[in-house]
């Protein structure tokens, strides 16, 4: 079976396409205020603040009951020396 080396594949293409399009860089002309600035400045604080209380929500609460489950099962159970006497 004969094939053609000289044509492209989709993933060939894209990543062609890509190299290309970052090889050509052209002038943006955009301006960020100061007001916008600060907005996305204090957007990505809030975004980082969301995703730590959610890892704190869902892993280190759940934790701390586990530990004080555990904990009050163990102040429950008679200690060797009450079984004794």
């Amino acid at each position: 079976m004969k094939r053609n080396l000289w044509v492209l594949n989709r993933g060939h293409a894209a990543t062609l396409l890509a190299t290309a399009l970052v090889g050509l860089p052209m002038a943006a002309q955009a301006y960020v205020g100061p007001g916008a600035g600060l907005t996305a400045i204090g957007t990505m604080i809030a975004l980082i603040a969301a995703l730590v209380l959610a890892l704190v929500g869902f892993v280190w609460y759940p934790m701390k009951r586990m530990m004080r489950a555990k904990k009050a099962k163990a102040d429950i159970q008679p200690t060797p020396s009450e079984t004794e006497s």
